[in-house]
């Protein structure tokens, strides 16, 4: 079909120009897959309702043979340049992991090779046995092998929770190949980069998948892999929600005390538990080195990419197996190295693939300052704190407190503030709080606990801690939490020990109270609310950040999403949170509270027999007035007055994808002036009950409901339509009251010329729409108890003549409470 300016718009120019072209290439019909569809569509926040984009897609993949990718084409219309594709077929090509992709109009065609970065126009399509043979060469494979791995099926013998298949997405595959493109090149170490919530375990079963089936390596019956790991919780999930069901129980083990087992396939086990004595005896030790062809590292940004971690020593015992690194959040400084063991990831699938996929749900931003935090605190000279210790005289900074000094009045302003957010909004919304340690959870346990107690239930379990302070029982609690289909416990007080490898897809709110001085550690803690849960309409989620942990947005470095450097000017006149940077030379924060069967230093301490609890929720024992005394590490204050200073809210965009301050107003008012109606045409649409309808659904298709305008502007005695009128266009607001006054004043005409019967019901519509809105003007609400006293629907439009006559009435009736003339 042509278009305006006479050329063929993308469907012609596909059927008449590309795909002849293709065809004269040598291309057949069986290789050319049409509209390959990425992701499920980015979700779209707009600050009340969210909603579902469409859907990406490749307008043609190449394949060698069919589940062989090997090139990617994106079609533009005739009269477009062919350059305008160069960034989506890259986009595509990248997430397929594809080595050429083209960009074409029909006439020009633009050949992208993504090893090297060059573009170049060229004349024609290589062939298939072309394009294979540059495929083979880029991922420097051997044909045969090649086509080995790639022809191993898939195993289809999980389920998803509905009983359908569970089938891998685009990405996963990808990233599948690419694992075993390196196994079959010889590669040892390997490295894969996919971001949290997208399926790292899923991908991890369809490699050992694969490599079963295909009974690598040659020679052997079938592989044995080790899955590793530093928490149960990143080993338990693997093996019995993919492995057992996937390979069988009596293929998989669980490895701790006593001797090594040698009868299994897959073994699953906690560095510690491989290494508990840390000698000869060693269980790990009592394997032969040779023992596993595969060696899974879950969440290797941690000790293993330490040289001096004593972890990374069994490694090494085992360093004739491939090792496979797994993580969302490689680590690269001054003490560990993820690519410097495993090397380069051979496949990366970010946070913002996620998002832009419809895979991982989008966030918004709150910040909130408190007022200590912008302008610091210094203490008087020789001022005492709590335990009479003599205060060290100098400014403290929001990255000095809760480590160096304790202000109770910060915790307890911190969790009004958070109270406050979570009653406007949802108070059951599952939520986790990130605090500095383990007494500062404490403390902030206590004062959710006291601020919500009219939320405390049957159970007392509207708020709790999990830390490794808090043992079995936190552990217990948080199961529950963890759990979709329940709604309590709701809010989780943790310190270090959920920053990393658990599922809570329910999750709807992420709490910084402590800073956070690394990238890798702020995508990983993120990553607790990026997951989504459809079921329970959750496709959202909010970071509140008290601590400026959000700015690691703006970091070069952060390659969740290609941002531009987010929004961070305050509304107020002070300007940015001011405070020191984190101390480097303080502990690393995601290794600090290790993990249950390791507790940290003063754990137990803590959680020891006979301890108390003061009027601020910290954790006493008998002997610990007189530690801090003799050796303070810490300065505990009262009396600091301390408020909420500021709080902005930012959302991100679909389509720049970036942090924006959020103005509801404005981002209303544009949605309203996008449909192109004028405010005459937005009125008489509205007035009429068919008409109303349609115009209902195109709000709420744009992320407009009533609840969120009403909420957020107040005004609950106007009509809905004049609030959006005057958001988008300025025009006054009337309130329904006086609007029903002006039709009682200026069309008495109208209501005079119904019977007195028929003008009974009129007014009692006039009545409830002052009462409840314009839905109450209609048909409809004559089957309602007020109503039916007056008799059935039929009687009460005999009054009228008839149905149709009751219609003309109502419909009549809305007009003139619109009257273009208010």
């Amino acid at each position: 079909m042509p278009t305006s300016m006479g050329g063929r718009d993308e469907a012609a120019t596909r059927a008449d120009l590309i795909d002849p072209v293709l065809h004269l290439a040598g291309w057949e019909e069986s290789q050319i897959k049409r509209e390959f569809w990425i992701g499920d569509g980015q979700i779209v926040d707009t600050g009340g309702q969210s909603y579902r984009g469409s859907r990406l897609r490749a307008d043609y993949v190449l394949e060698y043979e069919p589940g062989f990718p090997i090139a990617v084409v994106e079609a533009k219309p005739e009269d477009e340049p062919a350059e305008t594709g160069v960034e989506q077929a890259k986009r595509y090509a990248r997430g397929l992991a594809l080595p050429v992709a083209y960009t074409t109009n029909g006439h020009v065609i633009r050949e992208i090779d993504m090893t090297t970065g060059a573009e170049i126009e060229v004349g024609a399509y290589p062939s298939p046995q072309e394009l294979w043979q540059r495929f083979i060469d880029a991922k420097g494979l051997d044909d045969d092998l090649a086509m080995e791995f790639r022809k191993t099926p898939f195993k289809q013998n999980l389920q998803n929770p509905n009983g359908t298949i569970k089938r891998p997405r685009y990405y996963q595959k990808a990233a599948v190949e690419e694992v075993l493109a390196a196994i079959a090149r010889g590669d040892k170490r390997i490295l894969l980069t996919l971001a949290t919530g997208t399926g790292k375990t899923f991908v991890a079963y369809l490699i050992a998948g694969k490599l079963w089936d295909r009974s690598w390596p040659q020679g052997i019956d079938k592989p044995r892999v080790l899955y590793l790991a530093d928490r149960n919780m990143l080993v338990d999930q693997p093996k019995d929600e993919y492995f057992i069901p996937g390979f069988g129980d009596d293929a998989v083990c669980k490895l701790g005390q006593g001797n090594a087992v040698m009868s299994r396939y897959f073994y699953f086990a906690l560095y510690q538990s491989l290494d508990q004595t840390g000698d000869e005896d060693a269980l790990f030790l009592q394997y032969p080195k040779d023992f596993f062809d595969l060696i899974i590292v879950d969440e290797c940004h941690r000790g293993s990419s330490s040289e001096e971690s004593r972890w990374r020593e069994i490694l090494e015992h085992f360093d004739s197996a491939v090792h496979l690194g797994m993580t969302a959040t490689p680590v690269e400084d001054s003490e560990r190295s993820t690519s410097g063991y495993f090397g380069s990831p051979v496949y990366t699938y970010s946070l913002g693939d996620g998002i832009r996929d419809g895979y991982l749900a989008p966030y918004r931003v709150n910040r909130i300052l408190l007022n200590i935090d912008v302008h610091g605190w210094q203490p008087t000279p020789g001022q005492l704190d709590k335990y009479r210790n003599e205060i060290p005289d100098k400014i403290y900074g929001p990255s000095e407190f809760e480590r160096l000094v304790v202000i109770f009045e910060r915790t307890q302003e911190a969790a009004r503030a958070l109270t406050d957010y979570l009653q406007r909004t949802d108070p059951m919304a599952k939520t986790v709080v990130f605090c500095q340690d383990i007494e500062h959870a404490g403390r902030m346990r206590a004062a959710m606990a006291n601020l919500n107690s009219d939320l405390a239930g049957p159970r007392n379990d509207y708020v709790f801690r999990v830390t490794t302070a808090d043992g079995p029982p936190g552990m217990a609690e948080l199961a529950i939490f963890r759990k979709t289909e329940t709604r309590r416990p709701v809010v989780a007080i943790t310190s270090k020990l959920l920053s990393t490898g658990v599922d809570m897809p329910t999750v709807r709110n992420i709490v910084f109270l402590r800073a956070v001085k690394s990238v890798p550690e702020f995508k990983q803690i993120i990553g607790r609310g990026t997951r989504l849960c459809e079921e329970e309409d959750k496709l959202v989620f909010t970071i509140i950040d008290f601590c400026d942990a959000t700015k690691h947005f703006s970091r070069p470095d952060f390659d969740g999403l290609p941002l531009g450097r987010p929004v961070v000017t305050w509304t107020d006149t002070q300007g940015h949170l001011t405070g020191e940077e984190p101390d480097p030379n303080s502990p690393d924060p995601v290794q600090s509270e290790g993990n249950l069967e390791h507790p940290e230093p003063g754990a137990a301490e803590s959680s020891a027999a006979g301890m108390g609890v003061d009027e601020y929720g910290v954790v006493r024992d008998p002997g610990l007035n007189a530690r801090i005394r003799n050796s303070p590490n810490k300065y505990y204050v009262d009396g600091v007055e301390v408020f909420k200073f500021n709080e902005s809210f930012y959302l991100l965009q679909a389509g720049t994808q970036e942090l924006r301050l959020f103005e509801y107003r404005q981002l209303v008012g544009a949605q309203v002036r996008r449909m192109e109606l004028t405010p005459t045409n937005l009125r008489a649409q509205w007035a009429r009950s068919t008409t109303r309808r349609k115009l209902t659904e195109a709000f709420r298709n744009a992320g407009i409901d009533a609840a969120e305008v009403y909420k957020h502007t107040g005004h609950e005695d106007v009509d809905e339509i004049d609030l959006l009128l005057n958001l988008a266009y300025g025009t006054a607001l009337v309130t329904r009251s006086e609007r029903v006054q002006r039709v009682r004043a200026e069309h008495r005409e109208f209501l005079a010329g119904f019977t007195v019967k028929a003008r009974e019901i009129l007014e009692s519509l006039l009545d409830r729409y002052e009462r409840d809105g314009i839905t109450e003007v209609s048909a409809e609400a004559l089957q309602t108890p007020e109503f039916k006293q007056m008799g059935s629907v039929t009687s009460l439009a005999g009054r009228f003549g008839g149905g149709t006559e009751l219609h003309e009435a109502i419909d009549g009736l809305a007009a003139r409470l619109y009257d273009l003339a208010l």
